[in-house]
């Protein structure tokens, strides 16, 4: 009997613990249901909040740029005609759900997607022009469009108007050469001359800064070398009054640049005429190490900040100047007024820098905000970038998948709502101004604290901290290195250019036809001369420049929804969405690809990773591409000082740090011992078909995949590729088919000497 009673007060017990974690499960599915209420409860109300402001609507040029990014990104080009029906389907869908809230911001969505979609292919089409599709030498006839001249020798680009052996359908429209000597001609000049054609280069490394594609859209069909003498000739038709235009304008900043640097020598008068005329061709690659170090390479650069310096001269001098009539200053607009010269200043400062593609974005975010004060709206409000942002979308697309773009926007963006966020704190303090009373003295220092974030220096840092920490993730994924003493050399460079730099360049042009300007320059010279020390100082800094590996493929797309949500909704629990965000992007900023061989488009060089971990180079590589290859390594070495590899005139060697031997060949008289040896053998010849090698790349291969890399971990190799499998685009054609061949040819792909790769910049 006492053994039951025993096993009945166990089963109770069993029984009282079974009930009181059924309770305590109930209770905290109560707890969880109530929570997830009021959860959707304040999501709800915060939506209403942000539809107050308008703030759902600033999404729509997110989704148009998304949509032109998948255009641009896509393995075939888009058919224009299923665009078209792919937007009327969606608009026609808003149109009909109008009244249904959710379901009109989904299809209000969809629709700006794919207007953005149909952008990007209209854009394609409409600068459709030849591209070459091999190395060739011959003569070319064609108008100078523009000439950067250089310390030694320049690079024009030519409008072509013939070329030998090319007929017209197949003849670039414009190409881009350069020449060791200084041009005995100008731009609106038309000559003749020989020249050696390259198509213009492929990505470097899957994922990599993709020239080609840049090429293409700036219309450059082939880039190269002039040969020997050049002929000016007379026109076979009268150049077109645009290009008399811009020739013009070509020809007078030349002759600034040239003034510029006779009176400022050496890398202050090279970074004077980047900062007057847009001109960085005179600066010297040291010069260009040390400012990029230093984190203020935006110096060289006609941006944002230059452009709203000088529509605000402009803005301010006229309107204060009008203001001192009492006449005028009551009775007239004279805020409209300034406003309106201010447009006209800035189009003209644009016009006269050379209206680079960055150039025209500041310009374009200029000229909206100053819009908006003639129609008496606020001219700093995140709508009005919107507006700036599917201009471009409009216009330029493909500038959106481009450094330029995506560090312009989201150093304004940040700005702005910056200068939203004190808007509100300044309301707020005027709605309750004896909010702080009674508070005591610990009150009256947090209260201290958090106003200094709006005056003075304090204002500025701040605000500097916030648009460079919105910039970080764009200029790690692009460059891949960081400068944590930017938030000391933004300042200092904003301070000099707005007191040296644009002054300068306004008043010197105006000067410099009378012969008055030499003291502008001088002038100049001193803010340079600051820049150049501090730049030297921060550089020599502890860890003054912090190198990233590359990003994996998800990684930006997350970092950027991050920015936008931190800096398009207001309310702080939607804001706080940007969190998550920015988690799964650094996740991926830190799980990049990693490799041990990368393999150039053509074949001729390669990089394999030694047995310190270090990159090796293989074969002809040129600095510009290892540049990149370093760079997406986190590699701060210079280009030059990746050599190592074992070569002779038949090739390269290198040993991979597992022991696996790389070989490239140069000379089929090296297939024999080199297929037999290697595990992996690269060529920019056709490889035998009975090659041994247990990884084969070579021309045949590098057609179809352009760039290559290939990671090993034991028996598993993983192979990236620059161009998507079947991939067909303007830029980035599918490969011909060829007969296979049994034994190798002995024709090598052509490389790009190194005064070709070497001018083979950003088209930004």
């Amino acid at each position: 009997m006492a053994k039951v009673a025993v096993g009945t007060a166990g089963d109770e017990r069993e029984t009282a613990r079974a009930g009181l974690a059924d309770r305590a499960r109930v209770a905290l599915a109560d707890r969880a249901r109530v929570a997830l209420a009021d959860l959707r409860e304040r999501l709800a109300a915060a939506f209403e909040e942000e539809t107050a402001w308008r703030r759902p609507a600033l999404w729509l040029p997110v989704a148009a740029g998304a949509g032109a990014i998948q255009a641009l990104t896509a393995a075939r080009e888009p058919s224009l005609a299923a665009s078209v029906v792919l937007l009327a389907l969606f608009a026609g869908l808003s149109y009909l759900v109008r009244r249904r809230r959710v379901a009109f911001a989904l299809a209000l969505g969809l629709a700006a997607y794919a207007a953005g979609f149909l952008a990007q292919g209209l854009r394609t089409a409409r600068v459709a022009a030849p591209v070459i599709a091999r190395p060739m030498t011959g003569e070319l006839t064609g108008f100078v469009e523009q000439v950067d001249l250089r310390r030694a020798g320049a690079r024009f680009l030519l409008r072509l108007t013939s070329a030998q052996n090319l007929d017209d359908s197949a003849m670039p429209y414009r190409v881009r050469l350069t020449m060791r000597h200084a041009p005995d001609f100008a731009a609106g000049d038309h000559i003749a001359l020989k020249a050696r054609l390259l198509p213009p280069a492929r990505a470097a490394l899957p994922g990599g800064y993709d020239f080609a594609r840049d090429a293409y859209f700036a219309r450059i069909g082939a880039v190269g070398n002039a040969l020997g003498r050049v002929e000016q000739l007379d026109p076979p038709d009268p150049p077109p009054w645009s290009l008399r235009f811009s020739a013009a304008i070509d020809r007078f900043r030349n002759a600034l640049v040239l003034r510029v640097v006779e009176r400022l020598p050496g890398d202050a008068g090279a970074i004077a005429a980047a900062m007057v005329a847009g001109k960085r061709d005179h600066l010297s690659a040291a010069a260009r190490e040390l400012i990029r170090e230093a984190g203020i390479f935006h110096i060289i650069t006609i941006s944002g900040v230059q452009m709203t310096l000088v529509a605000g001269i402009f803005f301010v001098g006229l309107r204060r100047l009008l203001a001192l009539s009492q006449t005028l200053a009551l009775n007239y607009p004279i805020k409209k007024w300034a406003a309106g010269f201010a447009i006209s200043g800035a189009v003209a400062y644009d016009v006269f820098t050379g209206s680079r593609v960055g150039a025209e974005r500041a310009l374009v975010m200029t000229l909206i905000m100053l819009a908006a004060t003639i129609f008496d709206r606020p001219s700093l409000s995140m709508r009005n970038l919107g507006l700036a942002a599917i201009f471009v979308v409009a216009v330029e697309p493909e500038a959106l998948l481009g450094a330029s773009f995506q560090l312009s926007f989201a150093a304004v963006a940040a700005l702005i709502a910056v200068w939203e966020a004190r808007a509100v704190a300044i309301s707020r303090e005027s709605a309750a101004p004896l909010s702080r009373a009674g508070v005591g003295r610990w009150g009256e220092a947090r209260a201290w604290l958090l106003d200094a974030r709006w005056r003075g220096a304090g204002g500025v840092l701040f605000a500097t901290f916030c648009a460079t920490a919105a910039t970080a993730s764009f200029m790690a994924a692009n460059f891949h290195e960081l400068s944590p003493y930017v938030l000391v050399g933004n300042p200092l460079t904003l301070a000099i250019i707005e007191f040296f730099a644009v002054p300068a360049a306004l008043l010197g042009a105006l000067l410099y036809p009378l012969g008055l300007d030499a003291p502008v320059w001088l002038w100049l010279g001193l803010g340079i001369d600051v820049i150049i020390a501090a730049a030297r100082w921060l550089a020599a800094a502890p860890a003054a420049t912090v190198h990233l590996r590359e990003f994996a493929p998800w990684a930006l797309p997350f970092l950027s929804l991050a920015l936008l949500s931190a800096v398009i909704w207001r309310t702080p629990l939607l804001r706080a969405t940007a969190i998550p965000l920015a988690l799964i992007g650094l996740a991926g900023a830190t799980h990049g690809p990693r490799w041990d061989v990368v393999v150039q488009a053509t074949g001729e060089s390669a990089a394999a990773r030694g047995g310190d971990g270090d990159l090796v180079t293989l074969g002809r590589a040129q600095s510009f591409t290892t540049e990149q290859w370093l760079r997406a390594d986190a590699d701060g070495r210079e280009a030059r000082a990746a050599g190592g590899a074992l070569c002779d005139k038949l090739g390269c060697t290198a040993a991979l740090p597992d022991g696996r031997t790389v070989a490239l060949v140069h000379d089929a008289a090296a297939f024999v011992e080199d297929c037999a040896r290697a595990d992996v053998l690269i060529t920019p010849l056709f490889a035998p078909s009975g090659c041994a090698a247990p990884h084969v790349v070579d021309r045949r291969s590098l057609e179809s995949t352009g760039a290559v890399t290939l990671a090993f971990d034991d028996d598993h190799t993983v192979v990236r590729t620059a161009r998507a499998p079947g991939e067909n685009r303007p830029w980035s054609p599918a490969p011909r088919s060829r007969p296979h061949r049994a034994s190798p040819a002995n024709a090598p792909g052509d490389g790009a000497p190194d005064e070709v790769l070497s001018g083979l910049d950003r088209l930004d």
